[in-house]
């Protein structure tokens, strides 16, 4: 084994790896128990020290009347602003998602997608929404051929697009559980824009990486470079268009931007970029309510919005996971991670297979989530060592994302995750909008055999998700994990904090995480040699070391994308939320 040369800073780091020492949870331990975890006995156990160096920056936010958990401060006070004007849950997360489209406009914005998922109270029903975009209508196999495409498609640029859904989503939204109207959920969005906003350092390092690609893309080099250099640092970035843009949202609703102005200007700039966009591919767009479905984990449900998306994969890995008891091992111990690990490659190996548009895709979904499926998957994983060759089940038949959720004092909660895809989406431009055009068109397959195959008015493979979390019928938690691949990996690692190991949701989201890279891909890649593993500061030398004589190949420490996290848990009698933010990112849960 290679030297590992890593960071390590102070005693802390010493704490920091007893994180990772493997063995057993003793009864004990020195306590500390999350809200609710454990539907049944005594409260879960949990050694605090085990958890420090990643749970001394923040204590999880408790309130009664609202709360909103984003990844930006300004956006969490946007949705808390709306809550005290009046506005329900609904309301203050479409408010806070278009806030985030300004203040992270590498991630996000009305040219890229939005999925939720939401708990209405006075229904005691969750429903799911589905408002991603389709290919144009003349984009085809055929026509990626002609174009000179036959293995893949590009991944920046006009053929990467497919038609923006997150302001269907913000529309449907609002007109069936909203209480306020999109001039009034706008507002601090529009407001921020004109008049700017300091820029964080954590969002100034995407500005400063983009420089060289704005070059080739004037429209995003207009849009968010100033005098031709990227905002510095507490720098104060203003963006008017956006503004504009939000405007006529205002003022015409979602039909300014499907049937009206901001569909011209797309259409307008599709034609001089060679794009493949027609009004009739905007005209014809519409957000789908979803029925949401679950597997049972441990005395909760999991809920997911079905494919096209990934989130049945996590169903997936729970299914697997709960043939083992996970609660009885070290939290992120080599044996925790390593059945982690090899649940994850199963179920990302169907994932590559079956996840579809299932309008035009026939998706084993039920067997796919199903129990004796995960069970039977669960048998082929060795305890004691990595698998080098992964295949799909037998069955019949860099990305960038933001994720915020909100309560209100009502109990309605929403959980939504938005996304350009890449960081800046395809770089695109749209002129005088002020928002990039997404590249999730770049998803679909070329193979036309397969269930993902690129076809016109087609909705492609899906990497965003949000969760959510009930018992006994009833809601308890609204959760995500943002950032591509690493999505259903970092929901089930977050669970498992929760459900498994007691923590708090604060906690829960605090904790060193892992991620496998490799998968095969709905869009043609081939896992090789059971992929490697990554590993965030925080897990231990001992642990990856014993995971690598199980078999696992590792990265050195810190390379790859860990998401970022939010989540708020809800208690009753008296009703009270638990909400938590992850401290990767800028953002912060804010209740009131």
């Amino acid at each position: 084994m290679k030297r590992r040369e890593f960071i390590r800073a102070s005693a802390t780091a010493g704490l920091i790896s007893q994180l990772g020492s493997s063995g057993k949870v003793h009864a004990s331990q020195t306590i500390q128990s999350a809200p609710g975890a454990i539907p049944l006995g005594e409260p879960g156990r949990i050694d605090r020290q085990r958890l420090r160096g990643r749970n001394i920056n923040r204590s999880t936010v408790v309130c009664r009347n609202g709360v909103a958990a984003t990844s930006q401060p300004l956006a969490s006070m946007a949705g808390v602003d709306i809550l005290k004007a009046g506005g329900n849950a609904i309301d203050a997360a479409v408010a806070t998602s278009a806030m985030m489209s300004v203040v992270e406009p590498m991630s996000c914005g009305p040219g890229g997608d939005l999925f939720a998922i939401l708990w209405v109270e006075a229904d005691q029903k969750l429903y799911a929404l589905n408002a991603s975009g389709r290919s144009p209508y003349s984009w085809s196999l055929e026509e990626a051929g002609k174009a000179g495409f036959d293995k893949s498609l590009p991944n920046l640029g006009p053929l990467t697009w497919s038609v923006p859904g997150c302001v269907s989503g913000w529309a449907e939204l609002l007109n069936r559980f909203g209480k306020l109207t999109f001039k009034e959920v706008l507002a601090p969005a529009v407001r921020h824009a004109r008049e700017g906003f300091p820029v964080t350092e954590f969002i100034a390092e995407y500005f400063r990486g983009a420089e060289e690609d704005f070059k080739e893309f004037p429209n995003a080099a207009r849009t968010y470079l100033i005098n031709g250099k990227p905002p510095d640092y507490g720098q104060v970035f203003t963006n008017p268009d956006i503004a504009n843009s939000f405007e006529i949202l205002m003022r015409d609703a979602e039909d300014g931007f499907y049937q009206g102005e901001i569909a011209e200007r797309i259409v307008r700039y599709s034609n001089e970029r060679g794009g493949r966009f027609t009004l009739d591919d905007f005209r014809d767009h519409g957000a789908t309510w979803v029925k949401p479905v679950s597997t049972s984990y441990r005395g909760f449900d999991v809920w997911e919005i079905p494919p096209n998306g990934q989130g049945i994969a996590a169903l997936q890995m729970l299914n697997m996971l709960e043939t083992f008891d996970i609660g009885s091992l070290q939290p992120n111990g080599a044996e925790h991670l390593h059945l982690f690990i090899e649940a994850k490659k199963l179920a990302y190996e169907d994932r590559s297979v079956y996840y579809a548009d299932m309008d035009y895709a026939d998706v084993p979904l039920q067997q796919l989530i199903s129990k004796d499926y995960g069970q039977a998957r669960a048998k082929s994983i060795d305890p004691n060592r990595a698998s080098t060759t992964v295949k799909p089940g037998n069955l019949d038949g860099s990305k960038d994302t933001i994720y915020l959720c909100t309560a209100d004092k009502d109990g309605n909660m929403v959980s939504l995750i938005q996304s350009i895809y890449a960081s800046w989406g395809s770089r695109e431009v749209p002129t005088g909008l002020g928002f990039c055009l997404q590249n999730r068109g770049r998803s679909f397959s070329l193979d036309p055999k397969h269930r993902n195959a690129l076809q016109p008015h087609k909705r492609p493979f899906h990497t965003i998700i949000p969760g959510f979390l009930t018992q006994a019928g009833k809601p308890k938690c609204a959760l995500g994990v943002m950032g591509g691949d690493m999505q259903p990996q970092g929901h089930v690692q977050v669970l498992m904090n929760m459900i498994d190991f007691r923590m708090s949701p604060q906690q829960a989201g605090e904790q060193p995480r892992v991620q496998h890279f490799g998968s095969s891909t709905p869009w043609g890649g081939v896992i090789n040699e059971g992929g490697t593993v990554g590993c965030e500061f925080g897990i231990s030398d001992e642990v990856m070391d014993r995971l690598e004589t199980m078999g696992h190949v590792m990265k050195e420490r810190g390379g790859g994308m860990y998401g970022g996290y939010q989540a708020i848990w809800r208690e009753d009698e008296p009703m009270r939320y638990f909400a938590g933010s992850d401290p990767r990112k800028d953002g912060c849960a804010v209740g009131y």
